[in-house]
């Protein structure tokens, strides 16, 4: 079985109610929630007319992107980035099936713009000034591991550091029915080379489905109603200081995934 190895750099973390990496350690430490948690994330990488307009589902990946390239002292135009996401935008995409079926010509201009699936990677690119190369995956349940499986294989191939970044929003309509999602959540992570010698140190199988997995952490119980919840045993352990989880891989695969020398 192939284990491949990487250190964590850096973490990014904002949910409802938890918007930062720091909110989501103390929650699992102690279960104290932040008082006055804003409704959503305002990313500094926006100008401010941006950030307003920007749809939820950027500005909660722009967020945790710039946290984690920010932890891990990486200049954020340098690294190579993957963006998963079960589908972009629930919002738009929504939106824009239902225009699209009712009165097409009605479509605007602007949620057409953004209801791409690599609409955050576009925005991330353009503010980070980065020309590195940078991955849209979408793979239903398990998309957050199949992004941390297309990290890791970058680095094994030479790639020096990747920024993975994993986020959903809020579904509704006839695709909430297809895809149950409930309010914002996003993490990101920066991957070195594990020979790096800093950093947690990260190793993941890939293995049949199927093995027990540990009960749910606090995030995993506090969160589960969103789309990417299937990332949340990972940031548990990330915020618990170690441990051994299975992620959702999809098509009855799972990855393995170890953590150890938590200090992030």
């Amino acid at each position: 079985m192939t284990t491949l190895r990487a250190r964590i750099a850096g973490v990014g973390f904002w949910a409802s109610g938890l918007p930062s990496w720091e909110a989501a350690r103390d929650y699992v430490h102690d279960g104290r929630l932040p008082e006055g948690a804003p409704r959503r994330p305002s990313p500094e990488l926006l100008a401010p007319n941006e950030r307003r307009r920007a749809p939820e589902s950027v500005a909660v990946a722009l967020e945790v992107a710039l946290a984690a390239t920010r932890a891990s002292g990486h200049d954020p135009a340098t690294l190579a980035s993957i963006f998963a996401s079960g589908h972009g935008d629930f919002a738009i995409t929504g939106y824009m099936c239902e225009t699209l079926a009712s009165d097409p010509r009605a479509i605007s201009p602007i949620r057409f713009h953004n209801s791409v699936h690599n609409a955050a990677a576009g925005y991330w690119t353009i503010g980070a000034g980065c020309t590195a190369t940078t991955t849209a995956i979408s793979a239903g349940p398990g998309t957050f591991a199949q992004g941390l499986l297309e990290a890791l294989a970058q680095l094994a191939t030479g790639t020096p550091a990747v920024l993975l970044v994993a986020y959903d929003v809020e579904s509704s309509g006839l695709l909430g029915t297809l895809t149950p999602s409930a309010d914002l959540l996003g993490g990101a992570l920066v991957l070195t080379s594990a020979a790096d010698g800093s950093g947690a140190l990260l190793r993941a199988s890939p293995s049949a489905a199927g093995t027990a997995q540990p009960a749910p952490g606090p995030l995993a119980q506090r969160l589960h109603g969103n789309a990417m919840a299937p990332m949340l045993p990972l940031f548990d352990a990330l915020a618990a200081g170690a441990g051994r989880v299975m992620l959702d891989a999809g098509a009855a695969q799972a990855l393995e995934v170890e953590l150890e020398a938590m200090h992030v």
